[in-house]
């Protein structure tokens, strides 16, 4: 279960598409969260990873460097 506030404009235009189509506001804004929630995960994952790198907790690598290590020198 989750309940969320959204702004009045929001609000009116996923009424206005859940009148038209026949369906529930709950079932669009299920359908917004899943199209989206893999972005979002991965927007905080490479946050995360640039946090780490910056700190000196990870290191990058270079297309070279990878290509080496796995054999796939052109």
């Amino acid at each position: 279960m989750l309940a969320i506030t959204l702004p009045e404009e929001i609000e009116g235009r996923l009424e206005r598409l859940a009148k038209a189509m026949g369906r529930t506001k709950a079932f669009y804004a299920r359908e917004a969260i899943l199209a989206h929630l893999d972005d979002l995960e991965d927007l905080y994952l490479a946050g995360q990873r640039l946090i780490d790198n910056r700190a000196g907790r990870s290191r990058t690598y270079t297309l070279e460097e990878v290509e080496r290590e796995l054999g796939l020198e052109g």
